[in-house]
């Protein structure tokens, strides 16, 4: 019997090399780049703050190994600003880039380092979403917020010691984004089912892993402790390379990311990313008839937002978010289908006690 290879259904599955996670492991950053030989001149993308936090501390511990390094500081997460940081990679002939910050930065870098065919170290210095380990990136083009695809990190450097030194708000919001991991998949399989959608059984297997020891263990995850970060990390690396194994970010991005999105366009002070995810998550629950009330509970123990007043947004927008969320990414079928109708939306938001 003779075997036939189907090779349109191969999927490149690019994963970090190395990953550090752990106390004082920004110091060994001069053996991750002997590791990965990586020589000549280096640019940091960071931000004001976490180039206080972490940037200069990356600089000069680069700098000390005989590696030249630059710095250029990003504000937003825009195409311009991909732009600015390719220019300055270009100015400085850098050899690779590393981003250092809580996600912007490390997002920046992901995009300018994949265009300039560059290769990039990713350096968290708060766990407060999936990008510090994945192939996507999170960018505004044209004032439209999308997931572009690009490389992963070849090492990712995480020190607990930074990380849970960060607001506890941050490593909370981490904790909703790798929760979503359960509607997003739930999404992914009726795609798969309605839209005949490829769905990777393995990936999203460790995507509800991922989430599912963040709920078993949401009692325990607290501020300023250093085994709560190390958790949390761990679960957003295994985001990560699920994406990667997917070759897309299905299997953390779903029906309530889509509502995060469109909450970032309709509220006028949205909340953090992995925050608005957690409340979509319940929510997005409810539609696909599944445990919301264990979302919200798991939550609430983490001290996550669950309602639209803990995000500091009026109802109303929620309600709006709900009305638009399917618009956001209307190539991805989800359980929104075409868009709920407004006594839907009402209905989803006050039986999950998002909204009075």
């Amino acid at each position: 019997m003779k075997l036939t290879i189907n090779k349109n259904s191969a999927k490149w599955m690019q994963l970090p090399r190395d990953v550090l996670v752990g106390h004082g492991v920004l110091e060994e950053i001069e053996d991750v780049c002997r590791d990965l030989k990586m020589k000549g001149n280096a640019l940091i993308v960071t931000g004001s703050t976490t180039k206080d936090i972490a940037g200069k501390r990356v600089r000069n511990l680069l700098e000390s190994a005989g590696i030249s390094a630059e710095t250029v500081l990003t504000c937003k997460a825009t195409t311009e600003e991909v732009e600015k940081v390719m220019e300055k990679a270009l100015e400085v002939e850098a050899n690779f880039l590393l981003g250092v910050g809580s996600g912007r930065s490390i997002d920046l870098a992901k995009l300018a380092s994949t265009r300039l065919e560059l290769p990039f170290i990713s350096v968290p210095t708060a766990a407060s979403h999936d990008g510090i380990a994945s192939s996507r990136a999170s960018i505004v083009d044209n004032g439209r917020s999308t997931s572009a695809q690009a490389q992963a990190p070849i090492a990712v450097i995480a020190d607990t010691e930074i990380i849970s030194a960060a607001p506890y708000r941050f490593l909370a919001a981490g904790c909703g984004d790798i929760i979503s991991n359960y509607t997003a998949v739930l999404d992914w399989e009726l795609a798969s089912r309605l839209r005949n959608e490829y769905f990777g059984a393995y990936a999203a297997a460790l995507s509800r892993m991922a989430a599912r020891v963040i709920i078993d263990c949401a009692d325990s995850i607290k501020p300023e402790h250093e085994t709560s970060a190390r958790l949390v990390v761990k679960a957003l690396v295994s985001n990560g390379v699920a994406m990667s194994i997917a070759g897309s970010s299905r299997p953390a991005s779903g029906s309530e990311h889509m509502f995060s999105h469109a909450l970032d366009k309709i509220a006028p002070k949205p909340a953090l990313h992995g925050e608005q995810c957690g409340v979509g998550t319940i929510m997005m629950m409810y539609l696909h008839g599944g445990n919301w009330q264990e979302i919200r509970e798991a939550l609430k123990k983490i001290g996550a937002p669950v309602t639209a007043e803990e995000l500091g947004i009026e109802d109303k927008y929620i309600i709006e978010a709900l009305l638009h969320a399917h618009s956001i990414r209307p190539e991805r079928y989800t359980i929104l289908g075409s868009g709920l109708n407004p006594s839907a939306a009402e209905k989803v938001a006050k039986i999950t006690k998002v909204i009075n």
